[in-house]
């Protein structure tokens, strides 16, 4: 029996998606539901198994040899165990094992959504060819990964990389994590969108208050759009720099749905990066876009899966 498969899970509070994939990084088999958040963990499980039989239904799930799963966090890649922010019924819940157990035994590897964006944009994306890499998802939240040489890092508990909750303000507002300041807190799309409004910002006729209509209005060139966004390059260019600094990445790729800004968040992050990443060493720092899109998840989820088991060391090839 050929087992040159994997089964993918990404798992997040709006949806949760599964496939079968190759070792090429193409999406044989798809299944989706919505993820029922604000209902108990069972319910949520429920969902989860819904995915599972749909694939284990497939003519191929015979080639399938393991489950990766990438999971809005935190995390814990040792316990095998998930507390997704907004997933309130899933607190340190058992995924790894229910997984593998809805999966018939497949082993199962876990990472943080972050870590398997990374792992998608390396393998087949944006870092592709680099040894040495930061990737970031910008949307709701802020979460990212590491490529540190030519190894996939994501930690002992699977959260490395977690770049949302670096303070880069440290008298900021309070972030929902415990800190002041974080990335997350002034990067975010609710956040640009949040500090707009308090700047005076006000949304059209059609009453979209989102980041994407503020980016939308800084094209446009309404001043106080203009300037959130730049407080939010800003955040983002000084966590990267933070980054480089640390451990030395040659680029950093940035998705999610405030990536979709383009050159409205790009160009002054990029001018903001140059006064921040000043040493001989990160001078030469890349910023790109994301190429993955949706299947960043997926691919990266089964990226992990194709890996060796994540071992003490966090380390994972990819």
């Amino acid at each position: 029996m050929h087992t040159d498969l994997v089964a993918a899970l990404d798992i997040g509070g709006t949806k949760i998606a599964g496939a079968l994939v190759d070792s090429n990084g193409t999406l044989l088999v798809r299944a989706q539901r919505p993820t029922p958040a604000r209902e108990s963990g069972e319910k949520v499980m429920g969902a989860v198994g819904d995915v599972l039989a749909e694939l284990t239904a497939s003519p191929l799930w015979g080639r399938a040899s393991a489950v990766g799963i990438g999971s809005a966090g935190p995390v814990d890649a040792t316990a095998g165990t998930v507390s997704p922010v907004n997933v309130p019924g899933w607190r340190d819940f058992p995924l790894v094992a229910r997984v593998s157990e809805a999966a018939g035994g497949l082993p199962v590897e876990l990472v943080g959504d972050g870590v398997a964006m990374t792992a998608a944009e390396h393998w087949l994306g944006a870092a592709r060819g680099y040894d040495n890499a930061l990737c970031m998802v910008v949307s709701t939240g802020v979460g990212g990964g590491l490529v540190l040489g030519g190894m996939l890092r994501p930690g002992p508990s699977g959260n490395a990389g977690h770049i949302g909750h670096i303070s880069v303000d440290l008298d900021g507002d309070p972030c929902p994590c415990g800190s002041r300041g974080c990335v997350e807190r002034i990067a975010s799309g609710p956040n640009i969108a949040r500090r707009a409004l308090d700047g005076g910002w006000r949304p059209g006729p059609d009453g979209d208050a989102s980041a994407a209509a503020v980016a939308a209005s800084a094209r446009a060139g309404d001043p106080v759009a203009v300037a959130s966004f730049e407080r939010a390059a800003q955040a983002l260019a000084a966590g990267i720099a933070a980054t480089a600094t640390l451990v030395e990445i040659d680029i950093a790729v940035i998705g999610g749905g405030v990536a979709g800004a383009g050159d409205v968040l790009f160009a002054p992050l990029r001018r903001a990066l140059r006064r921040y990443a000043t040493l001989s060493f990160v001078q030469q720092l890349t910023v790109a876009p994301a190429v993955m899109g949706n299947d960043a998840g997926l691919v990266g989820a089964a990226a992990a899966a194709f890996s060796a088991r994540v071992g003490a060391d966090g380390v994972v090839p990819v």
